[in-house]
C-alpha cells in the first residue's frame, strides 16, 4: 500500500521532524509513505472572514495539484468522522482488500482546509473536536497510521 501525506506549512522544529522521520522509518516496513509539505500562507492579523476564505482556497490549491489522481483521499476535520485506532485499522484493511492501493491523508494549515479539498476528499476524519497544531497532527497521523498496521499484524504495540 501507498501511503501520502499532505500537509500544509515546513515543519521547523527538530523534535517533530525526528518524530515525523521515526514513523517514517517504522512504516517502511508496511508501506511506501511519502511526506508532502506543500507552502502556508500568512494570515494577518485581524484578517477578515473573506480574506481568510482567500487563504485556505490558495492553500487548497497547492494541495489539490499534490493529491495523486489515483489515490483515495481522507482529509483530516473537525467535523469528520471519528474512528478509535481499531476502526481506522479496520478501514485501511476494508481499503486495501476493497482495491484501493493508494490512500492520501491531507492535514490542513492554521485557518483548515479549503472547501474544495474537502469535495475532493472521499472521507473526513476527526481526531478530536479539540484543535492541534498541524505540526503536531502529522506525528499523531503518522503514529496512528502505524498504530494500524501493528494492530492488523497482531503485533503488542496496540496494547
Amino acid at each position: 500500500m501507498r501511503i501520502t501525506v499532505i500537509g500544509v506549512g515546513k515543519i521547523k522544529e527538530r523534535y517533530f521532524v525526528d518524530a515525523i522521520g521515526e514513523y517514517g522509518k517504522r512504516l517502511g516496513r508496511f508501506c511506501k509513505l511519502e511526506v508532502v509539505e506543500v507552502a502556508d500562507e500568512r494570515t494577518p492579523e485581524g484578517a477578515s472572514e473573506e480574506e481568510r476564505v482567500r487563504i485556505k482556497r490558495r492553500e487548497g490549491e497547492r494541495i489539490l495539484q499534490r493529491i495523486p489522481g489515483n489515490s483515495m483521499v481522507v482529509a483530516l476535520a473537525i467535523e469528520g468522522k471519528m474512528w478509535d485506532s481499531v476502526e481506522l485499522s479496520r478501514q485501511m484493511e476494508r481499503w486495501n482488500v476493497g482495491g484501493v492501493s493508494h490512500v492520501t491523508f491531507v492535514i490542513g494549515g492554521s485557518l483548515g482546509l479549503a472547501d474544495e479539498v474537502l469535495l475532493r476528499a472521499d472521507e473526513r476524519l476527526s481526531f478530536s473536536r479539540m484543535t492541534f497544531p498541524h505540526q503536531l497532527m502529522r506525528v499523531i497521523l503518522l503514529e496512528q497510521i502505524y498504530r494500524s498496521f501493528m494492530i492488523r499484524s497482531g503485533a503488542p504495540y496496540h496494547k
